[in-house]
């Protein structure tokens, strides 16, 4: 008669308790947020972000553009003007535009209405149709 052994021992049973290899604390060391399923502990970094005022992203700003909007003045108010020489120091001066935070702003001048007399545009940007009416009148932009 033959006689069968297995090559591998019997496989110990669970130990239970405080004899057992995982019983009590289970390895999780004793009480606390540790020892409980699912814990994690806040970063520090997050305590000293949390510190700071509500100043992160836009806020109430939020439509506000990034890139400084320069100041408009129609082409029908550059003949209402006694120079013939155009420079956003002399817009100032005449209180067509104002000063944005202290400086003097970019000028933009749109083609609204019509311009009589001939005047010379220096440092500002003109779009096409207050170009083509400035040249009409026989200005120039510089």
């Amino acid at each position: 008669m033959i006689t069968l052994k297995r090559t591998t021992e019997n496989k110990k049973s669970k130990l239970v308790g405080r004899g057992g290899t995982r019983g009590k604390t289970a390895g999780r060391g004793t009480k606390g947020q540790k020892s409980r399923a699912g814990h994690s502990i806040r970063p520090e970094i997050r305590d000293m972000i949390k510190k700071y005022p509500k100043l992160r992203g836009r806020g109430k700003n939020t439509n506000k553009a990034f890139r400084a909007v320069p100041a408009t003045v129609n082409v029908s108010v550059l003949s209402a003007l006694k120079d013939t020489t155009i420079t956003p120091s002399i817009l100032l001066a005449a209180k067509l535009i104002t000063r944005t935070k202290g400086v003097l702003p970019m000028v933009k001048i749109l083609g609204g209405g019509e311009i009589t007399q001939a005047v010379t545009v220096y440092d500002c940007t003109v779009t096409d149709a207050a170009r083509l009416k400035i040249e009409a009148a026989g200005g120039t932009i510089k």
